[in-house]
């Protein structure tokens, strides 16, 4: 039960009273400046137990990880109303955010269901508390010279932000354990810190700084005479010792000395198979894609190996990776692997607001999917039609068409973005998901969740580069999703590292 003394945990000598030069009759007519402990337990800024920390939530943890409430262990949450209230302006999108705003909702509605005071604290699975926090203006004047001191820097108290860090900074006030604001605002977080407040980035769905640094293949050594059988026969089986840390549908080099390599894959059988790349990815009355380096013929054998249906790959711009991604899905159509075709990208952020733009919808998506387009029109144009071609065609009145359009119309190439894929389920398509690194955790698991039976995801991106300001190369939902599923028998990662598009893309991207 929490402690219902009157005065509060912290707090310096005179830290209430008025100016000291006030006579001390004047100081005693007046009453003392503070907040009492029992108004603090009716606020909810005193923890049910003095065991485990505070975590002050800000709203973007929640619409980032909505099952983020079951994984603070021991530890206590606070939710401020002004979190609920800035939720409340997101759970009407159709969108990926509104959606998680409503999940968080209907949790919190849960997990209070049948409470009366629900700023006292309800335990959690994992034996911490969650409660409500009310923010009240004019109790924070009552409170620390931290507080008050805090609204002198930043004096606009309309700020949700604002009035979060207040509420920490009210909540440390009244507890002995340590008070946590926890955000993945990094404004908020240089502010927090510039306030003395102890803040951090939700770091559950993080993975490791090794796991995004873009590493050339791994090696394992072999005899002259193994490399031999492997050329000859396209797998070979190594004792456990050897291939020790080689994950499922990891690419390696076999080595038999420093200019005696093959590249090959590690299949879930415990065996290395050579590559089935051919020598070129053939689009019909189209142009042919041969690969133009080691890595793109990596990322060719997982496009088309019908036995890995997910594929990750980061590589920097120029590399290649989507219009290779894009001639595989080209190649496999045209083969009837596959029904259809499938390209998306975020709107920099999935669900962004798309009505500032004039026309239809396709209209208003053109300029977002404009890079799609470019590598359709490069690999589905016939070689021999050349811009003379095409204006005489357009001086004779016929139809400007590209030769994906037909495609389209039919519904065999799907482009499209990503705002609109949930409740779809997508069967029998090739789908290529560009700049997946845009998406956060949450968001990519909607989109894998999508795939049904007999089709295949493909997840492009640079985590380098990223404007999603909610995620960062760590936390992104391409590496997030590479993390969690690396090792199944069916998914496959690749990094490509050089760059092909051009000597100057190259040195831009290594350099600038």
């Amino acid at each position: 039960m929490p402690d219902t003394n009157d005065t509060p945990h912290v707090v310096q000598e005179g830290l209430f009273s008025e100016d000291s030069a006030s006579t001390p009759s004047t100081r005693s007519s007046r009453p003392r400046r503070t907040l009492s402990r029992a108004k603090a337990i009716e606020l909810g800024l005193v923890a049910p137990s003095m065991m485990g920390k505070n975590y002050v939530l800000d709203t973007n943890v929640l619409l980032h990880d909505p099952g983020c409430l079951q994984k603070f262990e021991e530890n206590h949450i606070c939710i401020s109303t002004d979190v609920l209230s800035e939720l409340d302006r997101f759970k009407n999108e159709q969108s990926e955010r509104g959606a998680n705003a409503r999940r968080v909702h209907r949790r919190v509605c849960e997990i209070f269901d049948g409470v009366s005071d629900i700023t006292r604290g309800v335990q959690t699975d994992g034996g911490g508390s969650i409660r409500i926090v009310l923010f009240d203006p004019a109790s924070s004047d009552k409170s620390s010279e931290q507080v008050r001191q805090f609204f002198r820097v930043f004096p606009d108290r309309d700020k949700a932000d604002h009035r979060i860090m207040s509420c920490t900074l009210m909540i440390a006030e009244f507890n002995k354990t340590k008070t946590v604001l926890v955000t993945k605002d990094l404004n908020m977080q240089l502010k927090a810190r510039a306030a003395g407040i102890l803040v951090q980035d939700y770091l559950n769905d993080k993975v490791t700084p090794s796991e995004v640094v873009l590493r050339d293949k791994s090696r394992v050594e072999v005899t002259p005479h193994e490399l031999q059988n492997f050329a000859s026969n396209g797998f070979i089986e190594l004792e456990e010792a050897r291939s020790q840390g080689v994950k499922v549908n990891q690419y390696v080099l076999l080595e038999a000395g420093p200019k005696s390599t093959i590249p090959a894959r590690f299949d879930a059988d415990g065996s290395f198979h050579k590559l089935m790349v051919p020598d070129a990815l053939r689009i019909p009355e189209g142009n042919h894609l041969k690969p133009l380096n080691l890595g793109q013929k990596c990322l060719i054998d997982a496009l088309l190996n019908p036995e890995i249906s997910l594929v990750t790959c980061f590589g920097q711009a120029g590399t290649g990776k989507t219009l290779v991604a894009i001639a595989a899905g080209l190649h496999e159509m045209f083969k009837n692997h596959y029904q259809g075709l499938v390209i998306s990208r975020p709107v920099v952020t999935m669900g962004k607001d798309m009505g500032f733009l004039p026309g239809a919808l396709d209209e208003k998506m053109r300029p977002w999917l404009q890079p799609i387009y470019d590598a359709l029109d490069l690999l589905m144009t016939p070689p021999n039609q050349g811009p003379k071609r095409k204006q005489q065609k357009q001086q004779q009145g016929e139809a400007n068409l590209k030769p994906y359009d037909k495609f389209i119309q039919q519904g065999i190439i799907e482009i499209e973005a990503l705002a609109y894929i949930r409740g779809r389920s997508i069967p029998n398509r090739f789908f290529v998901l560009d700049e997946a690194q845009q998406l956060t955790p949450q968001e990519a698991k909607t989109v894998v969740s999508r795939i049904s039976e007999g089709s295949k995801l493909i997840m492009l991106g640079d985590p380098a580069q990223i404007d999603n300001p909610y995620v960062d190369k760590r936390s992104n939902g391409l590496v997030y999703t590479r993390n969690k599923l690396e090792g199944q028998p069916f998914v496959a990662h690749v990094n490509l590292t050089k760059g092909e598009r051009s000597p100057l893309a190259e040195a831009a991207a290594q350099l600038m």
